[in-house]
């Protein structure tokens, strides 16, 4: 214990420099710096501090002309032609066991009033995943205390899922669900962009104590600039990798990929890269995919992290840029409707839209018989819903639907169950439900 306190010291007293070389303010301009004298180890991404002590500082976003471009973490208001400018090298993060159950900023800064040490040694931001020939396969399937994906949507050990949804249908109540269910050893929060209002709520009133306990939050609220925003993504992906390569589970939850696209796409046009996907630069589709790869098995003798990222859709459109960029590397997707949310059904999960891509493996074959014939009613009623509704449909015209009619109220409020006795008890309640649906074809 006593050899751990002194890397630690030692950790603090490394990021402490001697000499101080500072280049000049050339230019101002609007949240933009053009900084002159700059030295041939400047870099992009390296962080930097006004000299004035009033500014926090930016990050090197273009070179070029032995000048650099600086695009600054707040207003440039006061900032003077010839202001010394600080270089302080590529920034990383040291995360340490003694940040569990801590709430953090995207600098590794503790946000909830305590004091926090910096490890011993300092990760990347953006690290390489694990090499592809090296990872193991995906693991198995895990508890989540939520019947829907005990049963019908399989999360497995290593799996990367999306969760596809509009504001204001209960996104954070099911991420706040996985975070207290899901079998993990530790599990990191990304809160990329949210109201500030809402991370004392989040933490106290929708992930509680015992969530807390076992969490690692990493928060930039939607005041911050787009550099802190993007970066609280890496900063909480660099955390999980930590815990991972000591060998532990961890649940990595992210809310949300859009606002971090977003943020990457202010610091992106500030550099100058056209914009071109709706508004999105042609880096947003590398930025998401990279992130998405860090995730997943480990490799031997390593843990692994399985994620849940978060994703803001208007108007349920799934074909936006972001949606289809992450959909597509991901291991399945949950899309989560507002029509569905509106007549009070929470998790408002809309099951035919939902993929887990663990399935088949990850259930016995008496299992996906069990999700086969669930998926098939509810299909069938979905098909002939609005002429259920409106009185049109006559009993005995299809023995599907009728069947699906028959077990619609009960297989609609298991999509909306918790799970306390886990995936055994959630298959027998399934089972049940389906053994009332009758005969679904015709004698």
């Amino acid at each position: 214990m006593a050899s751990l306190g002194l890397e630690m010291l030692r950790a603090e007293i490394g990021g402490c420099a001697a000499v101080r070389r500072l280049a000049r303010v050339a230019e101002v301009g609007r949240g933009v710096l053009a900084v002159s004298g700059i030295g041939e180890d400047w870099r992009i991404a390296d962080r930097v501090r006004l000299a004035d002590g009033e500014h926090t500082g930016g990050e090197v976003v273009a070179l070029g002309n032995g000048r650099a471009t600086v695009l600054t973490d707040g207003p440039v208001d006061g900032v003077r032609l010839g202001d010394g400018v600080e270089n302080l090298g590529a920034a990383g993060i040291a995360p340490e066991s003694s940040w569990i159950g801590r709430i953090v900023d995207p600098f590794g800064h503790p946000i909830d009033g305590m004091p926090l040490l910096r490890g011993a040694r300092e990760r990347a931001l953006r690290a390489a995943p694990p090499a592809p020939a090296q990872r193991r396969r995906l693991g198995p399937r895990l508890e989540t205390g939520v019947a829907v994906f005990d049963t019908l949507l399989p999360l497995v050990r290593g799996q990367r899922i999306g969760l596809f949804a509009g504001s204001g249908v209960g996104k954070s109540s099911l991420l706040a669900k996985f975070a207290r269910g899901v079998e993990a050893d530790v599990t990191v929060i990304a809160l990329v962009g949210e109201r500030g209002r809402e991370l004392r709520e989040f933490v106290e009133g929708v992930l509680g104590p015992e969530g807390l306990a076992r969490c690692v939050i990493v928060a930039a609220t939607s005041d911050q600039s787009p550099l802190v925003r993007r970066r609280c993504a890496w900063t909480a992906m660099a955390v999980a990798e930590h815990f991972r390569d000591e060998g532990r589970q961890v649940l990595f939850l992210a809310d949300s990929i859009t606002r971090f696209a977003e943020a990457h796409r202010e610091v992106a046009l500030a550099a100058g890269e056209p914009p071109s996907l709706r508004g999105f630069p042609p880096s947003t589709s590398h930025l998401i995919m990279s992130l998405a790869e860090r995730a997943g098995p480990g490799a031997e003798g390593m843990g692994d992290i399985t994620a849940v990222f978060s994703v803001l859709v208007a108007g349920s459109d799934m074909d936006e840029p972001v949606a289809d960029i992450l959909r597509g590397v991901l291991d399945g997707h949950v899309v989560m409707e507002r029509e569905i949310a509106e007549r009070g059904r929470y998790p408002a999960i809309n099951l035919l839209r939902s993929v887990s891509r663990s399935l088949p493996h990850a259930a016995s074959e008496a299992e996906n018989a069990l999700i086969a014939r669930a998926r098939r009613l509810l299909g069938a009623y979905d098909r002939a819903e609005m002429m259920i509704q409106a009185g049109l449909y006559a009993a005995g015209s299809d023995p599907l639907v009728d069947a699906a009619i028959r077990i619609w109220p009960a297989l609609d409020a298991f999509l909306s169950e918790d799970a306390p006795g886990g995936r055994a008890e959630s298959f027998a309640r399934l089972r049940a439900i389906l053994d009332h649906a009758g005969p679904e074809r015709a004698r």
